[in-house]
């Protein structure tokens, strides 16, 4: 694996890329960094995102299988700006909304494929970087998905 990163407005993040795909996003700088055409776009495109010019992410990334990937691309088809429930993404998926949290929780992709635009129908919802929900307030912030 070749990892990669920066520091953004959210702290440090780095991305990990193995076999030409993206495979993670980890919250801290790698020990060891590298460099490959995909880090360098994944990179580009995550500090576009954080100056508002790119809403919608285009990298070639490991989607997972069965249920994970089922949610992981329902969450990936959130536009910008937007929201969704875990139960709205459970009836899409055809799974229980608790199996759903769990897939969000299991996102190893986070920002990229957009796990914080996912909420609760009556609560925030969790969030695995560092600052959990209130990192994950801000980036619906940063979106204008969240006025407060």
């Amino acid at each position: 694996m070749i990892r990669a990163g920066i520091t953004g407005p959210f702290g440090p993040i780095t991305l990990v890329e193995r076999d030409g795909l993206l495979v993670g996003l980890e919250w801290r700088l790698p020990d060891v960094a590298g460099r490959t055409a995909l880090l360098d776009e994944g990179l580009a495109q995550l500090q576009a995102y954080f100056a508002g010019r790119l809403h919608r992410f285009d990298l070639p990334v490991d989607w997972g299988t069965g249920l994970n990937a089922a949610v992981r691309r329902a969450m990936a088809a959130i536009p910008w700006g937007e929201t969704r429930t875990y139960g709205q993404i459970a009836r899409a998926v055809g799974a229980p909304a608790q199996a759903v949290g769990q897939a969000c929780g299991a996102n190893p992709l986070p920002i990229v494929i957009p796990c914080h635009r996912v909420m609760g129908t009556n609560w925030f919802g969790g969030f695995s970087a560092p600052g959990g929900v209130e990192t994950k307030a801000a980036l619906l912030r940063h979106e204008g998905a969240l006025l407060l």
